[in-house]
């Protein structure tokens, strides 16, 4: 597979960031995947059924959340490659759609802004490269007009991802097409990683990422935004992200660099929430975290795991105040590891994340590492087709969880081992409304 940054693979890279001592680094700058796991599976918490044994009922309450990550940077999910025609992307997009109805889903999240891009036609930012090959060229179709009104049609809802701040996997500003904001205002763009994003602390930029994703919600009648976890971006081993001039300029009022990185970051949720509510009444607003908020041996308010990031400290994106602020209509942490995982087990992150959310109004939907079923090098567990069906078991224990969503398309329509296949039977033998 291509290098790509997750959701810049969109996704998959994500879960390879949580390291017990001594992991060894993956390619891309990634801690490698392959921790050992605590042997067999931890006891499920919260009264829920043991991981071993059969689907738990599900609760009464009857609305839950049942999605599927559509993804689209890399041409990771969709389209399978850049330059098809209107007609064989659309084909597929609608492929897409019908496997998550008869898999009794009913919510698809589409990435419509990968890399400060567009799948529609954009007054603020030009046609993505993932779709026609050359960035700035029409497919000659809306791709995303298309996919809310298909997905409507099939009683799907729609949630449409935006990444805020990435720019492109590369380093290069000269190969952005000649009209791109990342090229008028080159003063706005920070090199990092060899990638390029938007500096978060200029407010500027903030304005303008609000206004150029909001641009679709005020086309369209997308039942959600729906941000990853890319804010500041991921640590890069021996560099640091070169935001001087910006902190020089507007972090005076704060003790130090973190507390005003996550202060831009909190400023762009709460702006963001505020004009959705502004611009279409009733849309709603979600973000789905890297799994870890801290370790609890780095506050006792964190999870019992051994993260190698933390979202707090190295995206400075304090996840856990948004929830309990009551800043989104959902959360969906990216839960990507097994249960018995010995730095981020699932059994004891999904009672953490219940917690947070209690009391809230947030609703709590858990992330799911689909695309590691079956998986070339991955553990054991992942190659066990009821783990994931486990997983949902055993968050059935929780009153907070809501639903699940599973990363990512591509994988749905494969399912090697029929672990999504098991999930249908086990937890999703009937249609179910998300709740709203």
């Amino acid at each position: 597979m291509r290098p790509v940054s997750r959701r810049v693979f969109a996704a998959a890279a994500l879960s390879t960031l949580v390291t017990a001592p001594g992991a060894a680094a993956a390619p891309g700058g990634a801690p490698a995947a392959g921790v050992a796991p605590t042997p067999g599976g931890a006891a499920a918490p919260g009264g829920a059924a043991a991981p071993g044994s059969a689907a738990a009922p599900r609760r009464r309450d009857s609305a839950e959340l049942r999605g599927v990550w559509l993804a689209t940077v890399d041409n990771r999910d969709w389209p399978t490659k850049p330059g098809l025609t209107a007609a064989a992307q659309r084909a597929e997009l609608i492929a897409h759609l019908d496997r998550a109805v008869r898999d009794r889903l009913n919510t698809v999240i589409l990435q419509v802004r990968p890399t400060a891009d567009a799948l529609w036609p954009s007054p603020h930012e030009p046609w993505s490269e993932y779709l026609t090959g050359t960035q700035g060229r029409s497919p000659g179709w809306d791709p995303l007009g298309t996919a809310v009104a298909e997905a409507h049609a099939r009683g799907l809802q729609l949630h449409a991802w935006f990444n805020p701040y990435r720019i492109a996997l590369h380093a290069d500003p000269a190969r952005l097409v000649a009209s791109h904001p990342a090229r008028r205002h080159p003063d706005w763009v920070v090199r990092h990683g060899g990638r390029l994003y938007y500096n978060p602390g200029l407010p500027q930029v903030r304005a303008f990422v609000q206004d150029a994703m909001l641009d679709a919600v005020a086309r369209y009648p997308v039942d959600a935004v729906h941000f990853d976890d890319y804010f500041y971006p991921y640590p890069v081993a021996g560099q640091s992200f070169d935001d001087d001039a910006a902190y020089d300029a507007y972090g005076g009022g704060f003790v130090n660099r973190a507390a005003w990185r996550r202060d831009n970051i909190d400023k762009l949720v709460r702006e963001t929430a505020a004009r959705i509510r502004q611009l279409r009444p009733g849309t709603q607003f979600g973000i789905s975290p890297f799994g870890v908020w801290r370790n609890a041996s780095s506050d006792s308010r964190g999870s019992d795991t051994r993260a190698g990031v933390q979202t707090y400290d190295d995206l400075h994106a304090d996840t856990r105040k948004w929830v309990r602020e009551g800043w989104l209509d959902y959360i969906v942490p990216q839960v990507y590891w097994n249960i018995g995982f010995a730095a981020a087990d699932y059994a004891r992150l999904v009672p953490w994340w219940a917690e947070v959310a209690k009391g809230t109004r947030t609703r709590l939907y858990i992330g799911e590492a689909l695309y590691k079923t079956g998986a070339a090098g991955q553990p054991a567990e992942w190659q066990d087709p009821a783990e994931l069906s486990r997983h949902l078991t055993l968050a059935a224990g929780h009153a907070q969880v809501r639903g699940h969503v599973f990363f990512a398309a591509r994988d749905l329509a494969r399912d090697p081992v029929g672990a999504m296949a098991r999930v249908v039977a086990d937890h999703y033998r009937q249609p179910a409304q998300p709740p709203r």
